[in-house]
């Protein structure tokens, strides 16, 4: 919740800074125009609602933001969050002067804050003060920039409208730098004719030596009021961290030898950091992707906390079982655990996006097709290595939108051969059908390059197809980048056994009766055969088709 908050406040202090980017960049048109637009700045943020939302805004995601500094139980933060807390740093004492400078001095002394007075005690003032009320509009956007893009980068919005929002971001701070330099110089023109300043300051009331000297030491106040926040929370890290091993040790595992051990109140995440141990986590450990989540095992693992209502909404997003938490949500009480990271460390945004609930692996009822191209080896040889890329591709294109067409996910290319899954998110009947229409689909579309490559082919390609239905186990595989959703078992065996039997059979297409039964299709005019699985007991029906394309009149 405190997340959101600090969230919904950095809104508010975003839009606030961008209107006041936008009525700088007035000053890129006249001194004139600049000042009048100030007006419906003044009528947004001035009032008494808008005064109320922008400090208040303000003041809670300065606390928000210490808060956030003082639960993380390590520093050990990427570039970018480190550039994003130093800039944030820097906004104190830059901001604090151009406040102080303004508000504070309209309400103690009455003083007109428009552009007329700041720009015209920058020109009088030396070169230190302008850089510095420069520098603010950019730490400030720079700041926003990086909290803001690691809030959205995970939206399914944010990657389609990437260039338009980069843009915004180049083009409204360098249009309101340039609009308060050209009304900063031509003010300064203006300040060559005689008395044209003290004429200035006599219209907006400036204020005294001595008020102007009570007006820093308000500034220094402020300043040394968050730098003694800051401290007072560094101390009390350490000192939180002694309270806590009293509360007992956390014992995590992470199998090949990596253990992590400390006092209670850290998160899996921040325990994973401390021991070196590489660990996903795209949002930072904001809670706001799944890239950290792990499944947590080990004798204690009944003593884990229930996940929290925003951990479980994450969790629920991409289908998570009970044992796998948000690892940067999790804060596990005295006990052994065993962690195992779902993700590898190298996760970006992508792997942060809907996962499906497969993922995690779990037993269903699937269709497995196996195709593959017969003679293949005497067609390639003679041809260039173009001409069998050029060959396999097309082929591969064939296949692919055939079983996509039917509603299928195509699994792997293996050489010259392809698998297919069907049924990852269909009932057992569906699935079936499914694969019989791809197999059909596959014999139509070679049917159609061989008659498209029947210039650059000696003898026409031909595949075999296997097909079978039943239960797999079905989950994410493989390692870090090379990972994907794939099936194993005695299904997926079976299926790869009856197409190297279409060699035996002298058919296009060797299909299970179970998967016939399934599907609800009766193919019996297409012989039948009894036979022998190798690692299968018993034997199984199947009947062959000389032509998957006949699948056509199947009911």
């Amino acid at each position: 919740m405190a997340g959101r908050i600090r969230l919904w406040s950095s809104y508010v202090l975003f839009f606030y800074v961008v209107t006041h980017l936008l009525n700088h960049a007035l000053g890129l048109i006249s001194l004139r125009v600049l000042e009048a637009g100030r007006i419906w700045f003044v009528f947004i943020w001035q009032n008494p609602v808008g005064q109320a939302v922008l400090y208040g805004a303000l003041l809670t995601h300065f606390c928000l933001a210490l808060w956030s500094l003082y639960r993380r139980r390590t520093l050990q933060l990427s570039r970018w969050e480190w550039s994003q807390w130093i800039l944030g740093v820097l906004i104190v004492p830059l901001g604090t002067i151009h406040v102080v400078g303004t508000r504070i001095a309209h309400e103690l002394y009455n003083v007109e804050s428009g552009y007329p007075w700041v720009l015209g005690s920058l020109v009088a003032s030396d070169w230190t003060s302008t850089a510095r009320q420069f520098s603010l509009p950019l730490v400030v956007w720079l700041h926003a920039c990086i909290g803001l893009h690691f809030a959205w980068r995970l939206r399914p919005w944010y990657r389609p409208w990437l260039p338009v929002l980069y843009a915004f971001a180049l083009l409204v701070p360098i249009a309101g730098v340039a609009g308060a330099a050209i009304a900063l110089r031509d003010v300064a023109e203006l300040a060559q004719q005689p008395g044209f300043l003290n004429e200035l300051f006599a219209r907006v009331h400036v204020p005294t030596a001595a008020q102007i000297a009570t007006l820093y030491s308000i500034a220094d106040a402020l300043q040394f009021t968050a730098l003694g926040l800051l401290v007072a929370l560094l101390l009390a890290r350490p000192a939180r961290t002694l309270w806590e091993r009293r509360a007992g040790v956390v014992h995590l595992s992470y199998g090949e030898r990596r253990t992590a051990s400390h006092a209670t109140g850290l998160t899996v995440l921040e325990m994973s950091r401390i021991a070196g141990i590489p660990h996903a986590s795209v949002c930072g450990g904001r809670g706001r992707c799944s890239t950290c989540r792990v499944r947590m095992g080990g004798d204690d693992r009944a003593k884990l906390p229930p996940a929290s209502v925003e951990e479980q909404k994450v969790l629920s997003r991409v289908g998570a079982p009970d044992n796998v938490r948000l690892a940067c949500q999790l804060r596990p009480p005295p006990g052994r655990y065993r962690v195992t990271p779902l993700l590898p460390a190298s996760a970006g945004p992508v792997e942060a996006y809907r996962r499906q609930p497969q993922a995690h692996g779990g037993e269903h009822y699937v269709a497995i097709l196996f195709a593959d191209i017969r003679g293949f080896t005497s067609i390639s040889e003679g041809k260039l290595p173009y001409d069998v890329v050029f060959l396999l591709n097309r082929y591969f294109r064939a296949t692919g939108q055939a079983v996509e067409a039917a509603g299928g996910r195509l699994d792997k290319f293996i050489g010259d051969g392809v698998m297919a899954i069907f049924g990852l998110n269909t009932d057992p009947q569906t699935a079936c059908r499914q694969a019989l229409d791809a197999a059909r689909r596959m014999a139509l579309a070679l049917d159609d390059l061989n008659e498209a490559m029947s210039g650059d082919l000696d003898l026409p390609l031909r595949i075999g197809i296997g097909l079978h239905a039943g239960p797999a186990i079905v989950g994410e595989m493989g390692y870090e980048r090379a990972a994907q959703i794939t099936a194993i078992g005695d299904t997926v065996n079976t299926a790869s056994r009856l197409e190297t039997l279409t060699k035996e059979f002298g058919a296009e297409l060797v299909v299970s009766q179970e998967l016939l039964d399934s599907a609800g299709v009766k193919l019996e005019t297409a012989p039948r055969h009894d036979v022998e699985i190798r690692g299968r007991q018993g034997r199984l029906a199947v009947r062959a088709l000389a032509s998957a394309s006949d699948l056509t009149a199947m009911s």
